[in-house]
């Protein structure tokens, strides 16, 4: 053996077992995240029976028991939510995942807390025994186990479905219609002025959208554009939508419009805040659209142009401070809705990202015990948390400024604050 040899076979020696060395620090952090997901479930699960054993006494008469029931839930969710700065709706889809799997696959659980699994696995089998009769799940389960405990989460997602398919006694007709009443688009915001469109909807439609993009993409290319593809197929998408290009329409004009174009369609009642300096065109400071965010002047100003009712918000540039809400488009007493609803941006309650124009306007202090109707006194909150502010245990105290202090029926404190100016 030569001595370059030699250093090479020590060098793997080394490599090899400092590797082993992570690798098993790996596995151990994986096991240990595993044993605490399943604390969670099983925590998540005790809170929502609790929520439920004590509705009659938690929550008002005056609600139906079906009502109670719900608003008991969700109370409990909210200052679950509150107390780690987690959006109530996670904490709600957590909750009933942790009912799944406490309740109907307690295998899978015990997996779980024994570190053979990790969570991802346990939700990709909770995911498919939602819908599987109580019939078939001791089956589905006795399978799809095995499965889970020696594959990644993708491969047994994968089988899970194959698995859940062959055992189900209800047809995929029938499941399939009960499932299409679910279809919706969702919109999620991003950086930098760009945001997602999720569709929900049926398998065929969604295939036969994605084909047609492809195919508009495809010709708009082979005509010389050079825009890439995924830029071809956005485009596509935004040009069916909003301009309603048919197929023929396609095929008479093989390029297809740039997003610049298809923004001249666009035809909403908008309330953009801009910039004093920005709307004179000497700086570059963004503007903001509602219900999403900062944008650039040039958009903000394009999309205003084609806007049938528009409400130009002025602000002084170095304090933020509103100098103009367009008066022209109030009626009494929208010019106090408009402003307090321009403070608040979302719903005040912590964590929640409704945004203001669907919130109520409540009344901090109730008018029937003396609260006034002004801005120091109202608050956008949606309707989910406007109800639950008058549950017992709830308190709000609504500070100089428009700070809200609330209080948690575990007795924990939450403030919340109106959003900042924007620039």
């Amino acid at each position: 053996m030569t001595e370059t040899t030699l250093t090479a076979t020590l060098v793997g020696d080394e490599y090899a077992a400092q590797l082993a060395e992570f690798s098993d620090e790996w596995a151990e952090l994986h096991r240990q995240q595993a044993v605490l997901d399943a604390r969670k479930a099983r925590l998540l699960a005790r809170s929502a029976a609790y929520a439920d054993a004590f509705a009659d006494a938690t929550v008002p008469a005056m609600f139906p028991p079906a009502e109670r029931l719900a608003l008991s839930r969700r109370s409990t969710c909210a200052a679950l939510a509150m107390a780690t700065r987690t959006p109530e709706r996670t904490i709600q889809r957590a909750t009933n995942d942790a009912e799944r799997l406490v309740n109907d696959a307690p295998a899978v659980l015990e997996s779980l807390e024994a570190g053979r699994i990790s969570v991802r696995h346990a939700q990709v089998i909770t995911d498919q025994l939602c819908d599987v009769p109580t019939a078939g799940r001791a089956v589905f389960l006795e399978q799809v186990l095995p499965v889970a405990e020696n594959a990644t989460a993708s491969y047994l997602r994968h089988r899970a479905r194959v698995l859940r398919e062959r055992l189900h006694p209800e047809s995929i007709t029938a499941r399939s219609k009960r499932s299409e009443a679910d279809r919706r688009v969702e919109f999620e915001p991003a950086a930098d002025g760009m945001a997602w469109v999720h569709l929900f909807t049926t398998a065929p439609i969604a295939q036969g959208i994605a084909e047609r993009i492809e195919a508009a993409a495809a010709e708009s290319r082979a005509a010389g554009d050079t825009r890439t593809c995924a830029q071809l197929q956005a485009d596509a998408l935004a040009a069916l939508a909003l301009t309603g290009v048919t197929p023929q329409d396609v095929m008479s004009s093989t390029v297809l419009p740039h997003p610049i174009e298809v923004q001249e369609h666009i035809k909403p009642t908008v309330q953009i805040t801009v910039p004093a300096l920005s709307l004179a065109g000497v700086s570059d400071a963004p503007a903001t659209l509602d219900g999403y965010g900062p944008i650039d002047p040039e958009t903000a100003a394009r999309i205003a142009v084609n806007a049938p009712s528009f409400t130009r918000i002025l602000v002084q540039p170095e304090s933020g401070a509103v100098l103009s809400v367009g008066r022209n488009q109030y009626r009494v007493p929208a010019d106090l809705q408009r402003a307090v609803r321009l403070r608040d941006g979302t719903c005040r309650a912590p964590g929640c990202g409704r945004r203001a124009r669907a919130c109520d306007l409540d009344h901090s202090v109730a008018w029937e015990d003396g609260g006034t109707t002004g801005v120091g006194n109202l608050a956008c909150l949606c309707r989910h948390h406007h109800r639950m502010k008058h549950l017992p245990g709830w308190n709000l105290d609504h500070g100089p400024g428009g700070v809200l202090d609330w209080t948690t029926p575990d007795g924990k404190h939450h403030r919340t604050e109106p959003d900042p100016a924007p620039f």
